[in-house]
């Protein structure tokens, strides 16, 4: 599978041990991780800004990203989806991945359960659906 981890999903990652360091170390391993340039700049303006890494951490997280996960260009959208903008650029980056999911805390990305051919879900919910995904034929 062709999977975007949404910003605040790869900052949980990194500062905490839980659902979704597990979620993003096994699919790191099983699936493809997608990013962007704006996923990558807005996980590094957090790091740094609301959290308080030090410039050498963010720069070798934002390495350890780049190094694990495909980086692409956000396609733009023919007309807004979402009230925050940086959430369209979030559907933007699977648009132009073709990713098969999203796995976000976002709860505006959320409500909208599914974008195009794309499927958004919290990371709690990655393991039943890559189970469900692996049954259909």
């Amino acid at each position: 599978m062709r999977i975007v981890l949404d910003t605040n999903v790869l900052i949980a990652a990194f500062i905490t041990r839980g659902v979704c360091a597990d979620v993003f170390e096994h699919c790191a391993r099983k699936h493809t991780l997608i990013t962007s340039r704006f996923i990558l700049r807005e996980f590094r303006e957090h790091l740094a800004g609301k959290f308080g890494f030090g410039a050498q951490d963010v720069k070798e997280a934002v390495e350890l990203l780049r190094s694990t996960m495909e980086v692409v260009t956000s396609a733009r959208l023919s007309a807004p989806v979402c009230h925050d903008r940086d959430d369209d650029k979030v559907l933007g980056t699977a648009v132009a991945a073709r990713a098969d999911c999203i796995l976000t805390g976002d709860k505006d990305l959320l409500v909208i359960k599914r974008f195009r051919s794309v499927d958004i879900l919290r990371p709690a919910e990655f393991a039943g659906y890559e189970a469900a995904k692996a049954e259909t034929p």
